[in-house]
């Protein structure tokens, strides 16, 4: 993960709001609540994960793959390709 601060910061709020939606989750499973919402709030749930994963892994390729220019735009279309395959 970068080392910046910002990134940090943007990491942590986003696995506060996958820890409060598995906290809901369990609550919901408990109450015998519906199925179908059971299901909507797991689908929210890896739509979360799925973007952290995202920023993590173009995090991590930037910083190892990422040296120069031409590694740079090459770095570029890896990250949109791999991001359109996780959509």
């Amino acid at each position: 993960m970068a080392n910046s601060a910002e990134a940090k910061k943007k990491a942590v709020a986003r696995l506060r709001r996958i820890q409060g939606q598995a906290q809901a989750l369990e609550r919901a499973v408990n109450e015998n609540v519906e199925s179908s919402k059971l299901l909507q709030q797991v689908s929210a749930m890896r739509g979360a994960t799925d973007g952290l994963m995202a920023e993590l892994l173009d995090d991590h390729m930037r910083q190892t793959l990422g040296k120069g220019a031409k590694a740079a735009t090459e770095v570029e279309q890896v990250i949109r390709l791999v991001r359109s395959y996780m959509k």
